[in-house]
């Protein structure tokens, strides 16, 4: 039995920083950063049938076009998709009643619908960005035992390119789920490795007041590549719900509109609209499984 240290839950019997119960989510999920932008989707859908917040987390739950899905904002870094796809793996997997693990386990489908910044010239603003693998510079997943899901060969092959400093944690490479790659993908797609940072200004290379351990990171990143595949954007979220979902048996795939271009230092005149695009796109591909 799983201690109630370990798993908490709130007096009404829901997850404790979610708030949610089991029948309160669907089997498909897509993950935004901002809690604004969780009603930028589900304006989309037919009906809505619950909605809570708490904290940075906020989650719909309704149909579009006859399929049930739930929306959820994650809030921003590794450390919070740690809770988010911990506490969604109990709600359906866990037993809360007997705080034992369910013999029957569920597969959830996982879709993060993010924004960012390219660091490929050719990968333009306003177009849309598939991660095939998230490479994780953040040293969270590294508290679990990834051995089993990671590719060991990007891992040396990019450690030994940006002469990483140890010192900093190993970085980790994740791939996505295939099955959501080919629900997913077509030829609006651009398709690369995501790299997650930890943090917004240092770990990004940004400089304010603090010099960075290397100044030159970012550059290496960009010429990056392995096996045709290179770093085409850089975030905080993917490479963490790629391995908690991996090791969990969920199937996790992450999008980005491209709204800012770091290579050629342009920013996308309506951002806005290139992310309801996403958002569109996205709701219609899933609508087909």
């Amino acid at each position: 039995m799983i201690q109630s240290s370990e798993l908490i839950l709130n007096p009404d019997g829901s997850v404790y920083h979610l708030n949610l119960r089991p029948e309160h989510i669907a089997n498909d999920i897509i993950f935004v950063g901002d809690q604004n932008r969780v009603e930028k989707i589900t304006q989309f859908f037919d009906s809505i049938e619950f909605s809570t917040q708490k904290r940075e987390f906020k989650t719909q739950t309704g149909v579009y076009k006859g399929k049930r899905i739930t929306v959820m904002s994650t809030g921003i870094g590794p450390d919070n998709i740690d809770i988010v796809v911990n506490e969604l793996d109990a709600l359906v997997n866990i037993d809360l009643e007997t705080r034992k693990p369910k013999e029957n386990l569920t597969s959830l489908n996982i879709i993060r619908i993010g924004t960012s910044g390219s660091l490929q010239a050719d990968i333009p603003v306003d177009s849309f960005v598939m991660s095939t693998f998230g490479l994780g510079l953040d040293n969270m997943l590294r508290s679990y035992l990834i051995d089993e899901v990671s590719n060991d060969a990007i891992e040396e092959a990019f450690i030994n390119h940006t002469n990483w400093d140890i010192r900093k944690g190993k970085p980790y490479v994740i791939a996505c789920s295939e099955k959501l790659e080919k629900l997913i993908e077509s030829d609006k797609m651009h398709k690369g490795i995501t790299a997650t940072a930890g943090g917004f200004y240092g770990p990004q290379g940004r400089v304010l007041r603090l010099n960075i351990q290397d100044e030159e990171l970012n550059s290496k990143m960009d010429n990056f590549t392995f096996n045709d595949s290179r770093i085409t954007n850089l975030e905080m979220e993917t490479a963490a719900i790629y391995g908690l979902s991996a090791l969990l048996g969920h199937h996790a795939l992450s999008l980005n509109a491209i709204i800012a271009n770091r290579a050629t230092g342009t920013f996308s005149e309506d951002p806005y609209k290139a992310v309801d695009e996403l958002i569109k796109y996205t709701l219609n591909k899933l609508i087909a499984n």
